[in-house]
């Protein structure tokens, strides 16, 4: 009810017109008294002068109208729109009701389908929405249930006629308008049941039983029942008919082929490897059927470009035409294309009149199979949302080629050779920008153009945005417009031009997800991470880890989700930031981001057992995630989980501090640590420990407090940040008195000892280890027990008491081997290896060193390795072995050149440079002992700064630089107490 014969809208002024209006309109050609306008032009309680404003209202409309008085009659009493004066929509949908039933009484079944499809096609929304009253209100109501009712009728036909999945998504929408209406979800049970999908069609019957009991108290009716019934048993009465075969006559192709490809784009750039692969696929051949070739590929990404280039170079092989029809599976503000209007179309281009176009889509699949017997057409099939979108459209003979794309994967159609494209290789991207903007304005800022690609994704349609706006804004330089890029909260509108925009474009695959799948999308954005796996999907989900996985791959199918490799998913950069705008639009999940940390916390916490024996447990003040973990069950497994998720621990740690959730920053913060140490990761050691401290402070929890305290001098330590360790050493060694917690003061005054000791403080550093190894003694803490012996045994070797060296490196390796090949025993391995040494004992030296290069293996820590490999390079020199191919000492200097640790750099240059001395290389040896001086002495590091100073006399020879350096050598030495027979040489 929308208009009148002439299209004319009218604005009706006053709400008694406009009901009195629309209540004549509902029952054209009858006569209402004027009580019944009254009723339905005031709800309740009209004014004693109601009759006199009915007809009022009459005289207005009939001035208004364009011929109202040959429109609205009086009539006796009342009043009668004269219906053959008006065209409106609810009297043609009564006469094609009529007009159906008659016809299916007939058995033309096919055509009362058309007609009731007619009929429904009149709808444009709900009937007088917002007329308003109880009177318009009951007739809109009568209306609807008489629209639903010529639906079902419509669906009846259908299913008669045989046909089944075509049906399946207008009965969905149907069924989620009116979930209670339990005959339209029959009807989906039976098109479910007849499509092969009886699992589903008993899961519409589960959902509708649910919803029943929960809104109305009561089980569904009898005729449901017997159809769940009659499906599960798989009663042959459900079958259904075959399609009836209608007659079909193949129609000639018109002389002159056919071609609506769409034009190639002139600058199409790269995509090389796949046009390859789809040029070899299309010429593969097929005996039975048609050669399908279909395209996925996420949103923006270019398939259609491609697959209009593969359709062009292929055409000539296709002589009797070449079609192209976009379904608009994925279009902005379109309803997908039907098979029938799709079929009408491709018949159409082939020649075939109108008039002998059959009206039902198997009639019409029928006469397109016929026409192409013995053809050779390539058909293009664009923008596809599901299979059952193509099957009706397929040729039943071969000799054609049908290319597809899509954005998911149609794993259901039967005999496609899939070819999944992605985002373009970076040297693509470059040739694209290039080509659409201009080598020359390339050329002169290629950083920038590298950097747009990168920010771009390298996904076609961004490129071709940010390309374009950059032509139409000829100021704007590459830079400039990759400046307005890296704000990640404006990238999306950033990549926006006309009618193009990236956002919109996922958007659309985004609407095409069911309800749980668009939550999960969004959900799983909130992973800090580059790469996620299963289980830390579950775990922001709040599902076990198979649940997340059937959700992550419906979103792998759909191209929202990558998978980089088994077991693992990514976003990529433009689609993350898609997804994190929903959360912005919708209320996030307050608890994803808690239940994915409690997750990290307690996985954390079982690698760190198995990998670190001897590691105390701390009380969190978190409960253990509940969470599935993966399998930690041995330490293989743990150490493989925790270097491949160490990316994401780190930015969880940042997710943690960002959302405020201090107690987890602590916590992941020190499991985290051990792992890092163990890598020689010490510049991100050094920055997680201020971020733990950090948040412990603001926790003002002294115990957690202590722990990351004692973390950061450890770091410091490593770093040669002495000045700033040892102020966090005894700040922690403070807050571990005050709380009487004995575990953390060990650990401070080891750390302490090993401040003093690099520091040439000797004295106050043996006084530190005594304390702290007869705490970690007295509380049975082998592992920190067999560290802190290794910092002994480093401590009297520097001030040259060799004998207990050995005895404390003896020791630490002994703890070190009862904890079960703890990973310390190489490093202490090493330490009796430089005690032997300062004893003279080479070959006892070379012994141990072979072993610790051993234990070490393919994965060691490298910053130990290092040190391990320069001094087994130096005992072999005084072995009177030539060196090793590949030389050890150039192997360690390597790897002290990508390493972070400027204490361990420094040591194991001056160890190299005296090897290069003996063996005649002055040169070298000056520029390692030179540059270990540098770094030594901006570190404070008194031992090998003196070890620098006289390394760089010796080099030197006689000369007043020479006498200098081993002046200053001598006081340094002098200072520590390191008696001259007692140095190394």
């Amino acid at each position: 009810m929308e208009g009148w014969s002439n299209g004319t809208r009218l604005r009706l002024g006053g709400v008694i017109q406009e009901r009195v209006l629309a209540t004549l309109l509902l029952e054209p050609g009858k006569v209402l008294p004027v009580s019944r306008l009254v009723e339905a032009a005031w709800d309740e309680d009209p004014p004693p002068t109601a009759p006199h404003q009915v007809r009022k209202a009459i005289a207005d409309l009939r001035r208004r109208i364009p011929g109202g008085a040959h429109v609205l009659l009086t009539d006796g009493p009342g009043y009668r729109v004269a219906d053959e004066q008006c065209d409106i929509d609810l009297a043609e949908f009564g006469l094609l009701i009529r007009k159906a039933k008659l016809t299916a009484a007939e058995g033309r079944t096919a055509e009362a389908a058309e007609i009731l499809r007619g009929a429904l096609a009149l709808w444009r929304g709900p009937v007088l929405s917002g007329g308003g009253g109880p009177v318009i209100e009951a007739a809109s109501t009568s209306i609807e249930e008489r629209r639903l009712t010529a639906a079902e009728q419509l669906f009846e036909l259908h299913l008669g006629l045989g046909e089944a999945s075509e049906l399946v998504v207008e009965l969905r929408e149907l069924v989620q308008q009116n979930p209670l209406r339990e005959s339209l979800r029959g009807q989906l049970m039976i098109a479910l049941y007849r499509s092969g999908r009886q699992a589903e069609a008993l899961e519409e019957y589960g959902k509708v039983r649910e919803l029943l009991v929960e809104e109305l108290g009561i089980d569904p009716g009898p005729n449901l029942t017997k159809l769940y019934e009659g499906i599960l048993r798989e009663s042959p009465e459900l079958a259904g008919p075959e399609p009836a075969p209608a007659p079909v006559m193949a129609v000639a192709l018109p002389a002159e082929p056919p071609s609506t490809l769409p034009y190639d784009l002139a600058d199409f750039t790269g995509r090389d490897r796949e046009l390859a692969e789809i040029m070899r696929a299309a010429k593969d051949g097929c005996e039975q059927g048609p050669q399908i070739v279909a395209i996925d590929g996420m949103g923006g990404c270019g398939k259609t470009s491609l697959a209009v280039r593969a359709a062009h170079r292929l055409a000539p092989e296709y002589p009797d035409g070449q079609l192209h029809i976009d379904l608009r599976g994925y279009t902005p503000g379109d309803q997908p294309v039907t098979a029938g209007m799709a079929l009408d179309s491709l018949l159409r281009a082939l020649g075939v009149p109108g008039n002998l176009i059959p009206d039902d889509v198997p009639a019409r699949t029928a006469l397109w199979r016929a026409t192409l017997v013995g053809k050779q057409l390539l058909i293009l099939f664009d923008n596809a949302a599901d299979a059952a979108a193509i099957r009706p459209l397929l040729p039943a003979s071969s000799g054609s080629l049908i290319m597809v794309t899509s954005r998911a994967r149609l794993v259901d159609l039967d005999g496609a050779r899939w070819i999944s494209i992605g985002v373009m290789p970076p040297q693509d991207s470059a040739m694209l920008v290039a080509e659409t903007l201009g080598a020359q304005r390339v050329a002169a800022e290629p950083e920038a153009a590298a950097e747009l690609a990168q920010l771009c994704g390298h996904l076609p349609l961004a490129l071709r945005i940010a390309t374009a706006r950059l032509r139409n804004r000829p100021r704007w330089t590459l830079q400039y417009l990759a400046e307005r890029l890296r704000d990640e909260t404006r990238r999306l509108d950033e990549l926006s031009s006309g009618a193009r925009s990236v956002s919109a474009t996922l958007r659309l695959s985004y609407q095409a997800l069911d309800e749980e799948c668009r939550n999960a999308f969004s959900t799983l954005a909130l992973h800090p991470g580059s790469d996620m796996d299963i289980h830390a999907a579950g775990a922001l989900l709040g599902t076990g880890a198979r649940d997340a996985e059937d959700l992550l791959e419906m979103l792998l199918d759909v191209h929202l989700v990558q998978q980089p490799e088994i077991g693992l998913y990514t976003f990529h950069d433009l689609v993350r930031s898609f997804a994190q705008s929903l959360l912005i639009e919708a209320a996030e999940d307050s608890g994803a981001v808690e239940r994915l940390l409690g997750y990290y916390l307690t996985a954390t916490e079982e690698a760190c057992d198995l990998l670190y024996s001897g590691r105390r447990r701390r009380s969190t003040g978190i409960p253990p995630s509940t969470a599935e973990l993966p399998d930690l069950g041995t330490a293989e497994r743990a150490r493989k989980w925790f270097l491949r998720e160490q990316t994401a621990l780190l930015a969880a740690v940042t997710l943690a501090e960002r959302k405020g959730h201090d107690r987890y920053v602590v916590c992941l913060s020190r499991n985290l640590v051990f792992q890092l140490n163990d890598l020689g990761l010490l510049e991100d050691f050094g920055e997680l420990s201020r971020v733990a401290v950090a948040a412990a402070g603001r926790l003002q929890d002294l115990a957690l407090l202590g722990v990351s305290l004692s973390n950061l001098g450890v770091a410091c330590w490593k770093l040669g940040r002495l000045t700033e360790g040892l102020e966090a050493a005894r700040e922690s060694r403070d807050v571990a008195i005050r709380l009487g917690d004995l575990h953390t003061k060990a650990h401070s005054e080891s750390i302490l000892g090993q401040f003093n000791s690099l520091l040439g403080d000797f004295s106050a550093a043996l006084g530190h280890m005594e304390t702290a190894i007869a705490h970690e003694r007295d509380l049975d803490m082998p592992r920190a027990e067999a560290e802190s012996l290794t910092i002994l045994s480093t401590l009297y070797e520097q001030w040259g008491r060799y004998e207990e060296a050995r005895d404390a490196a003896l020791r630490s390796a002994e703890l070190s081997r009862q904890l079960g090949q703890h990973e310390g025993l190489p490093g202490a391995i090493t330490d009796l290896a430089f005690a032997h040494v300062g004893l003279g004992a080479y070959e006892e030296a070379d012994r141990c060193l072979a072993e610790a290069r051993g234990l070490y293996g393919d994965a060691g820590n490298e910053v130990n390795l290092a040190l391990t490999l320069a001094l087994s390079a130096d005992v072999e020199n005084l072995l009177g072995r030539p060196p090793r191919d590949p030389d050890q000492a150039e192997l360690a200097l390597s790897l002290m050149r990508t390493n972070s640790s400027p204490l361990r750099r420094a040591k194991v240059e001056n160890m190299v440079g005296r090897l290069r001395r003996r063996q005649g290389d002055t040169a070298a040896a000056l520029a390692l002992h030179t540059h270990a001086h540098e770094l030594s002495s901006s570190l404070s590091y008194r031992i090998e700064e003196a070890y620098a100073l006289a390394g760089m006399a010796d080099a030197l020879g006689d000369t007043p630089d020479a006498a200098r350096y081993r002046a200053e050598a001598e006081k340094l030495f002098g200072e520590m107490g390191v008696l001259k027979g007692h140095r190394r040489g």
